[in-house]
């Protein structure tokens, strides 16, 4: 696919009719058609409705690696950079939904060998969120004794957010991370005793 402006018109069109509508049920008549193109037009910037949703699944992949950079990059004790990822995360799923929509269910779609790169980078990714979670166990933050498993709690609780939350519903998207970043530290724990970080101290 190429990268010019309009390829980055195109990969939007597709990203939000393929969330709506699913990516099977999308038509490439129907992107041209959000563009005022004409079918054969769209051909000039990719070359199959495939290539279209790997490029959506890529720049959506691209968006959680920034954002967890991002948390990653403060120098806060891993506690704190955990609440970071988790608000990152969920922040890249909320800010949008039918994009969030395609990464998580229509990424499979993509044939080989554009599938082993998309698996390559998630779980490249998934790797940053239990190298996160090592560390924390190493300094004292963390108590669990299987830190593959907290990892896909973690992300299996954010990644789930995109199924249920609604922009204009009660929870705002930091609402929602806060109460989901808690729940992950302190699990179901009385508020009167103490958290995982007190009780490091």
């Amino acid at each position: 696919m190429t990268t010019t402006a309009r390829a980055h018109e195109i990969t939007t069109a597709a990203e939000q009719l393929f969330g709506r509508q699913g990516y099977h049920a999308t038509t490439i008549r129907q992107v041209a058609g959000a563009l005022d193109l004409q079918g054969g037009s769209l051909y000039a910037h990719v070359s199959s409705k495939e290539a279209l949703l790997a490029a959506v699944v890529e720049r959506s992949a691209d968006r959680f690696d920034s954002a967890m950079s991002a948390a990653l990059d403060c120098n806060d004790d891993p506690s704190a950079q955990l609440r970071h990822a988790v608000a990152a995360h969920v922040g890249v799923i909320t800010e949008n939904l039918p994009a969030a929509t395609v990464y998580f269910q229509d990424w499979r779609h993509v044939s080989t060998p554009r599938l082993r790169r998309l698996r390559h980078r998630r779980d490249a990714y998934e790797q940053r969120w239990r190298d996160l979670i090592q560390t924390g166990v190493g300094e004292g933050h963390f108590g669990c004794t299987d830190v593959d498993m907290a990892a896909r709690l973690c992300l299996s609780t954010c990644n789930w957010v995109y199924q249920w939350f609604r922009p204009d519903g009660e929870l705002t998207a930091d609402t929602v991370a806060e109460q989901i970043a808690g729940l992950l530290l302190d699990g179901l724990r009385p508020a009167s005793r103490p958290s995982i970080e007190e009780s490091t101290k």
